[in-house]
């Protein structure tokens, strides 16, 4: 997609899948790009192309779990020490010093951390969708958003392995996708069986998101990928 480089970084016993394009000699300055859920790297190719355009080296890895880049079998796995780390281990095999961190939902979250433990890696920092959320140490991030949300919130289904997954197989992974990613109503995203509705049911497309944009999240989610728990 114009330009767009791909490749794979080993690090942390991982392989990374990167997306970049911009200036690899040291001319431009680093710009990284980190997606939230249910995301790829592909949710930043407009990004990726208009920040390249302007001179900065605009990379998007997919985060460990995601798409084309590995997908550890325990849930242990994927702390956000493990998260940050693999930033840190992508910056330095990429040999960035420092980089300006953009983050959208989960991936705010592991810039937020990323700040807070590494700050020398990070020039600025912008984050969308997710504020910084201080960890109480006596309550588990899962309680807290169940007590927020109710039981029913995306992130608590995920705690019972198989259970979403079978209810997402049984509508289809693209319409799961369609009905996320196309939602219009401002209160946290909930997931049941009853909230996805007909798989036949016409959900209208926003500009931003075409049948082919579609096509290629649900290739990449139909994938074995990270667990839930």
């Amino acid at each position: 997609m114009e330009g767009i480089v791909h490749r794979t970084v080993e690090i942390n016993g991982i392989a990374v899948h990167v997306a970049e394009k911009g200036p690899v000699d040291g001319a431009g300055t680093g710009i990284l790009l980190l997606h939230g859920f249910p995301e790829l790297w592909y949710s930043w190719r407009h990004q990726i192309v208009g920040l390249a355009a302007r001179g900065y080296r605009a990379i998007a890895p997919d985060l460990r779990g995601y798409g084309d880049t590995s997908a550890p079998p325990s849930v242990n796995s994927y702390t956000l020490f493990h998260l940050v780390g693999d930033v840190v281990a992508l910056l330095d095999a990429l040999e960035l010093p420092q980089v300006f961190v953009v983050g959208h939902d989960w991936g705010a979250l592991i810039a937020w951390t990323l700040c807070m433990i590494r700050p020398d890696r990070v020039k600025a920092l912008v984050n969308t969708s997710v504020a910084h959320m201080p960890r109480n140490p006596s309550v588990s991030p899962v309680h807290q958003i169940k007590h927020l949300y109710g039981d029913n919130i995306y992130v608590c289904r995920f705690q019972e392995p198989g259970v979403a997954e079978a209810e997402f197989a049984e509508v289809g992974t693209k319409n799961v996708l369609r009905k996320i990613l196309t939602m219009r109503d401002p209160r946290p995203s909930s997931l049941t069986h009853k909230d996805w509705g007909s798989t036949g049911e016409e959900i209208a497309l926003p500009s931003w998101l075409s049948e082919e944009d579609l096509d290629y999240y649900a290739s990449k989610f139909e994938k074995p990928a990270l667990p839930a728990g």
